[in-house]
């Protein structure tokens, strides 16, 4: 059977920098930081006291303020996200058959801010007095479900939880759903919200977050002065469309998406691969699900968390499946800019991909000072740069070993 095509024809995000696409992708551009102290709750006592928050947020312009009191943030955000998404493609669903129409939105965590309310309240007045949404508020697919209700999305409803690779398997997922004839349109992405005390203290005991209390010297990916990651929250939408299908209703395309590839590294619960095996493989099968040599890459959205293991690790695979043309890729994070998304990040970070491939535009890697022999790439240090993007991949981690890699090709109509 011959593969089927599949675009982007649209875009929604809620994030730290912007809470739509066009605020957020100016910010990016422009390299604009997002971090800054937490402000959702005290953190006297807490070793770290930075995050990147999503800031005026105002999902009552969009979404039934009843219907809100109901919904976890995670939630909040991924409605949104979608709403913008979805009008953005210009999806009419009276002309669609809805059964040809899915969803597949990841999180990582789900609803931890309600999880962490509702204990709260179950030990001031008794488990059987907490709210009788609780769950259906917490649960990581609610994200997804909601918008399958939302916009009468009655096909495959899924969400993969991967932690910090699921918004990536999300799109892939979606991708490979479309191109093998089951959807001709599909709403994705990823959505999380775990800025809460629980989310910062289980990160901070594990020691994975940045503990310093400089925004400029916090998300420094591929910096030798690295120490942990800044945690981010948001989310990121996109409409898949099958090309026949997307041409018909005069939609239009932002990227192609060429390919997709998914590992483990079977080797250590929260430690990536040293030598970055698992990420290189999942490289390589997005390339050739693609037929995309590698001298045919241009640049890469890195994973780029920030930590001193996954940065170096990442690094190793890049050169492990690029060889000599490593030196000829722009490599950035825009982690440095947005934190770790988490569950988000893929799907923030495939729309960041998308918009680079269509402007001909590597985004930097910001506040980037002191160059690591470890992680020997073009990381488009403090500054943007024009070049011509004919492809692209993006890469997502996750803690677990998930790897996951979406290669997308720049549209030419």
């Amino acid at each position: 059977m011959d593969r089927r095509r599949v675009v982007i024809t649209g875009m929604g995000a809620v994030t730290p920098v912007g809470n739509d696409v066009a605020s957020f992708w100016a910010a990016i551009r422009a390299g604009r930081c997002g971090i800054g102290p937490i402000t959702r709750f005290d953190v006297s006592g807490y070793k770290a006291s930075l995050a990147a928050e999503v800031r005026d947020f105002q999902p009552e312009t969009v979404l039934d303020k009843k219907e809100l009191r109901h919904m976890d943030l995670f939630t909040q955000y991924a409605l949104v996200a979608a709403h913008e998404a979805v009008a953005d493609a210009g999806l009419d669903m009276a002309g669609e058959d809805p059964t040809r129409c899915g969803t597949n939105v990841s999180s990582g965590i789900g609803g931890m801010g309600t999880t962490e309310a509702e204990h709260s309240k179950g030990l001031a007045k008794g488990f059987d007095r907490i709210s009788p949404f609780y769950i259906p508020m917490a649960i990581a697919n609610m994200a997804a479900g909601q918008i399958a209700i939302a916009f009468g999305l009655r096909g495959m409803c899924a969400c993969p939880v991967a932690a910090c690779a699921g918004g990536v398997n999300a799109v892939g997922d979606a991708f490979r759903h479309i191109r093998d004839g089951y959807a001709e349109v599909m709403v994705c992405g990823g959505a999380e919200a775990a800025i809460t005390p629980m989310g910062v203290g289980g990160f901070t005991s594990m020691r994975a977050l940045c503990l310093k209390d400089d925004p400029a010297r916090a998300s420094i990916p591929f910096d030798k002065e690295r120490s942990g990651f800044v945690m981010g929250e948001g989310a990121g939408i996109l409409v898949l469309e099958e090309l026949e299908h997307a041409k018909a209703r005069g939609a239009r395309i932002y990227a192609e998406v060429a390919g997709y590839g998914a590992t483990c590294d079977a080797y250590h619960i929260t430690a990536p691969a040293p030598d970055g095996e698992g990420g290189a493989r999942a490289m390589e099968e997005a390339m050739r699900d693609g037929g995309l040599r590698p001298e045919d890459v241009d640049y890469i959205n890195a994973h780029g968390t920030s930590t001193p293991l996954n940065d170096a690790g990442e690094t190793a695979a890049i050169r492990r499946v690029f060889g000599a043309h490593a030196d000829r890729l722009l490599v950035s994070s825009t982690k440095s800019m947005t934190g770790h998304m988490l569950g988000a990040a893929g799907a923030v970070e495939a729309i960041v991909t998308a918009l680079s491939l269509r402007d001909g535009f590597a985004p930097p890697t910001i506040h980037y000072q002191v160059p690591d022999e470890a992680c020997d790439l073009d990381v488009v240090p403090n500054q943007g740069r024009e070049a011509d993007l004919r492809c692209a991949l993006s890469n997502s981690l996750g803690f677990g070993g998930h790897n996951a890699t979406i290669a997308l090709r720049r549209w030419e109509g």
